[in-house]
């Protein structure tokens, strides 16, 4: 994996830790049902069967990047309010029976996106941090780099590198030395091979794993409309094309960790998005009708009609989504002598 580290001029370029805002790039956006289009990571993309969430495999050089900064940004407040700071405790007690390390934490945060992660995370922790952000895209990456939080929740110093590679291969050798290893939205894009691999990686690291926002295959749409269900079916089948995991994730994860002899929590923390997350749910319907007549065409003429009538209600302020995930600590048993 190659390595950036972050220079003052770099952190110079946000304004109050937001990342400048991104020009123009290609396949940035695309087109979804609707007649608008969709942002790229909130719907379907060319590549039949991929979720468009994080790039895990090397698919050739040209390939446009499938995250767009803006879904990221336009998603980052609800995931915040979603995450389960229930597990917060645990991890905390676990890393502080960890064995001492002269500089403080070592956290590898995988598919980081914007790195929204450690802004939610680094704050929310005591002692000196030094976080490794892994995705495969260099633009990401810059982002996540330059928005990272500079102190903990004691004031200690967090410093960043990077490192664009494939989180899909991590060995316990890429994690020697790492205290924490978290992922956001991660688990449900992977398959159940590479959820294995993570597993194996973090069980010979002894590090504990914080994997949050794992979609659990199950939305709640007030007022209810007879082809809810429908289109969460559909969905759900087109997350796991392919292999990849999807709502069946959380389970898969539990069962792998488990095995390898962690201790594993789960808590739920859906997305509650009703008329002041408007455009953040417009997004999503489309993204999620969306994947739903890319699994099942047939559904298109209806699909379009009810999506319509899901924007329209949106737009007045009358709709509200649950979107259900699952947070998962897996607690390793750590390398060491550590209890």
């Amino acid at each position: 994996m190659r390595k950036t580290t972050v220079t003052p001029a770099d952190v110079a370029r946000t304004t109050g830790g937001v990342p400048a805002q991104p020009g123009p790039r290609s396949g940035m956006t695309i087109t979804g049902s609707g007649s608008k289009d969709v942002i790229a990571g909130a719907g379907p993309v060319t590549g039949p069967g991929e979720r468009p969430t994080v790039r895990l495999r090397d698919t050739g050089s040209d390939e446009p990047p499938r995250y767009a900064p803006e879904w990221l940004e336009l998603r980052e407040s609800a995931d915040a309010g979603a995450r389960a700071v229930d597990l917060l405790d645990p991890l905390r007690i676990r890393l502080a029976n960890l064995p001492g390390k002269a500089g403080g934490l070592v956290v590898h945060d995988l598919g980081c996106g914007t790195g929204s992660m450690g802004r939610w995370l680094a704050p929310r922790l005591d002692g000196a941090q030094h976080w490794i952000l892994h995705d495969r895209d260099p633009y990401l990456l810059h982002f996540a780099a330059v928005a990272s939080p500079r102190s903990a929740a004691d004031g200690s110093r967090v410093t960043v590198e990077t490192r664009r590679g494939d989180v899909a291969r991590l060995t316990p050798d890429a994690l020697a030395g790492a205290s924490l290893v978290t992922a956001s939205a991660l688990l449900d894009v992977l398959t159940r091979e590479e959820v294995e691999t993570l597993a194996a990686a973090c069980a010979g690291a002894g590090c504990p794993a914080l994997l949050t926002l794992s979609v659990a295959g199950r939305v709640d749409l007030t007022p209810g409309d007879p082809m809810d269900a429908e289109i969460a079916a559909a969905f759900n089948d087109h997350q796991r094309r392919t292999g990849l995991l999807g709502p069946d994730a959380i389970t898969v994860a539990c069962e792998a960790f488990s095995e390898r002899g962690a201790t594993v929590k789960v808590h739920p923390s859906p997305w509650r998005l009703g008329p002041d997350e408007s455009a953040l749910t417009a997004q999503w319907l489309r993204g999620w009708v969306g994947a739903a007549i890319e699994q099942r065409p047939e559904l298109r003429p209806r699909a379009e009609k009810y999506l319509a009538g899901r924007l329209a209600a949106c737009a007045a302020g009358e709709l509200r989504v649950t979107v259900h995930h699952s947070d998962l600590l897996a607690l390793a048993r750590p390398t060491g002598g550590a209890s």
